[in-house]
């Protein structure tokens, strides 16, 4: 059975030892919506909200917390990412997807850093809309492909 990473010997929480992990490339993609009214959606693409660009609002809050995911979840490293691209896009008439792909070259991988990012920008997104749309719904925020490391290539189904 496989053992927590984050728990030692005594059940107390640590941060990993990555001391002596060969640095590596790593790269995680996240995925996650944001569910709206479709006039909410149709005021974010126009152009006409009242407080600007909100899709780019997002996007640098996403970059922003993938830089500094090591200060918002207690165990993780500072990494010195090398990339951090998001990809903010309608689905439909009611949702917009977020993608967010983060890469390094270390001793630990990405995932953390590519989550938060998409949570991060969904709720820069819905703090920049919620004077409009209060029932806006963020949801599905999930890991959608991991490579590098130890434990390989995953990818969800």
């Amino acid at each position: 059975m496989k053992q927590l990473s984050h728990v030692d010997s005594y059940g107390n929480a640590c941060m990993v030892d990555v001391t002596d992990k060969p640095a590596t490339s790593r790269m995680a993609t996240a995925q996650g919506y944001v569910r709206m009214q479709p006039e909410t959606l149709r005021m974010i693409h126009s152009g006409e909200h009242p407080k600007g660009d909100v899709l780019a609002v997002a996007r640098l809050a996403g970059i922003q917390a993938a830089k500094q995911t090591h200060s918002l979840i207690p165990l993780c490293h500072p990494l010195m990412l090398s990339s951090v691209q998001l990809n903010i896009s309608s689905c439909g008439d009611r949702s917009v997807r977020i993608d967010a792909t983060c890469r390094v070259t270390g001793s630990t991988g990405v995932e953390m850093e590519a989550l938060t990012a998409v949570a991060v920008a969904a709720l820069a997104l819905y703090d920049m809309c919620k004077a409009v749309d209060r029932s806006m719904l963020i949801d599905n925020i999930r890991l959608l492909e991991k490579i590098g490391g130890a434990s390989g290539h995953f990818v969800a189904k």
